[in-house]
């Protein structure tokens, strides 16, 4: 909704509205989620107005946001783990939302000039001051997700990683979170913004199930991602209502063995 392509506000917000009115609680989102140089936060002040306008109860709805990735406005993306840092980002980034402590608030993806246990230290702090209620990690290995937990004291709640029927390389990931209790995000579920239409051209299994069961690839992904383990909460990206409708009917959806059977090879 903030990046190259995005849709008008008017949209955007009508999105945002139509997951809340569906049962939406978990919106994902980050300060690099911008286009321009000049506009950090973009995504989270749009997500903010949104919930602001919105005329339900939005006390239950966590906003989950993320810190040390960062998009200089020339289209590429660079990274900033400095503890110091993301401790003036998350605070920033509180200021966006309108809100005395975040949600959820993860580290982006990791530094490699700085060591990791000193970025997610950053987050240790964070939860201390009461900046924010709950820690997580993106773009993580099993290693790191253990380091942060350590560091984090067994505080760590969530890892979001990119997880779809085509990139399935961090379902060690997954499971590790699943043994752990971590609840595990995959990120570009259904094969990112660009392959996200083609995902029923591109996976025949997918195809052939949703039009079994009269309903589109995309819902069947989230419903075989649902499947994979308790803790597992895909985060599609959506910029129109009915696409986020149709993601949202996912958790509806029980596939059987077979079906998951047939899934589960269509990589």
């Amino acid at each position: 909704m903030s990046i190259e392509g995005r849709p008008d506000e008017s949209r955007a917000v009508a999105t945002v509205h139509a997951a809340l009115d569906a049962g939406v609680t978990l919106i994902d989102t980050a300060d690099a989620y911008h286009r321009d140089a000049g506009e950090v936060g973009h995504n989270e002040e749009l997500v903010a107005r949104a919930l602001r306008s919105w005329g339900g109860d939005t006390s239950g709805v966590i906003v989950a946001t993320k810190g040390g990735h960062l998009r200089p406005g020339d289209g590429s993306w660079t990274l900033n783990g400095d503890p110091a840092y993301l401790k003036q980002a998350a605070r920033a980034s509180a200021r966006r939302l309108g809100v005395e402590a975040i949600g959820l608030y993860q580290f982006h993806r990791p530094d490699p000039e700085v060591p990791y246990a000193e970025s997610v230290g950053a987050l240790a702090e964070l939860l201390d001051e009461g900046v924010i209620e709950r820690a997580g990690i993106s773009n993580a290995s099993v290693a790191q997700i253990e380091e942060a937990n350590e560091v984090l004291g067994g505080r760590l709640v969530s890892v979001q990683n990119q997880f779809s029927p085509a990139f399935r390389s961090s379902r060690d990931e997954l499971d590790h979170c699943a043994r752990n209790g971590i609840a595990f995000l995959p990120w570009s579920p259904l094969g990112g913004i660009s392959d996200a239409a083609e995902l029923g051209s591109r996976h025949t299994a997918f195809a052939e199930v949703a039009e079994a069961r009269g309903v589109s690839p995309q819902q069947v992904a989230l419903a075989w991602e649902l499947s994979l383990a308790e803790v597992v909460l895909p985060i599609p990206g959506a910029s129109r209502p009915r696409s986020i409708l149709d993601s949202v009917a996912a958790a509806d959806l029980e596939l059987t063995g077979a079906e998951l059977e047939a899934l589960a090879v269509d990589g």
